[in-house]
């Protein structure tokens, strides 16, 4: 549908007004724009000025989201009049005519450990929307393996500390090294982090979890850990850890939205 969308775009930028579009099957537009496969849709096309989405909102998502905050928005449909909401509403609460529309905060990745996996999972995750940062305090990884990303060469507590994970941040380790993964494992367990992962064996996993509950993590709080990460897909090289990795992190986080 997106030529019919760009046409009618062009007419409400010109007219100064907001227009919802609705498509479905039954319709006999639907076939003239494309949306043969079945389902229905609709588009609220707005102008980005003081009377519709203005240019203070939209400001006002962006910087809210730099601070790793979300922004609730409520849309009229009648008029396209956009405008934040001190608190989440639900469907329920919208009524007829409302539109309602969360800005989450951006949704970030920890990586301990740039090894052969991290280099593999760095580009992967950023094409699916986080933002990655990679800890590794051994400098002779650390050196030259990612284009234009730093890596912090901090021990992992310290630089997860300062990083500050929230319910849209994931932390994975992958050095294999009690002394890197335990306390990066340790302070990500005590944050909300809606994903947190090891790499490892079941055997090297279990050790592990041994260790941690030794420091005073009790049984719920240690199956917070998916360990070995990843989704069990018979994955070898790098490449395929990566993609395993990146798609158990998006079932964690999809299936927690549900």
């Amino acid at each position: 549908v997106e030529g019919d969308v760009i046409v009618n775009a062009q007419e409400a930028l010109a007219q100064n007004r907001a227009v919802r579009l609705d498509y479905g099957v039954s319709n006999s537009e639907a076939w003239q724009v494309g949306l043969a496969c079945g389902g229905r849709i609709s588009v609220l096309v707005q102008p980005v000025d003081a009377q519709h989405f203005s240019p203070a909102l939209l400001h006002q998502i962006l910087d809210e989201r730099r601070a790793r905050r979300g922004v609730t928005v409520r849309t009229r449909l009648d008029d396209g009049g956009s405008e934040a909401v001190a608190e989440a509403v639900t469907g329920a609460q919208a009524g007829d005519g409302l539109y309602i529309n969360s800005y989450d905060p951006p949704l970030r990745v920890a990586i301990v450990g740039a090894v052969h996996i991290a280099q593999a999972l760095v580009p992967l995750v950023e094409a699916m929307g986080y933002a990655p940062f990679v800890i590794d305090p051994r400098g002779a990884f650390a050196s030259g393996r990612f284009h234009g990303l730093d890596v912090s060469p901090l021990w992992p507590d310290e630089a997860l500390q300062a990083w500050k994970p929230d319910s849209r941040s994931a932390v994975i380790t992958l050095t294999h090294d009690p002394k890197l993964d335990d306390p990066a494992l340790s302070t990500a367990l005590a944050s909300p982090a809606f994903y947190i992962a090891a790499l490892g064996s079941r055997k090297t996993h279990g050790a592990r979890l041994e260790r941690l509950k030794a420091q005073g993590f009790d049984d719920e709080q240690l199956a917070r850990i998916h360990g070995p990460a990843g989704l069990s897909i018979g994955a070898k090289t790098p490449a395929e850890i990566a993609v395993s990795i990146a798609a158990q992190m998006t079932a964690a986080l999809r299936m927690g939205e549900s």
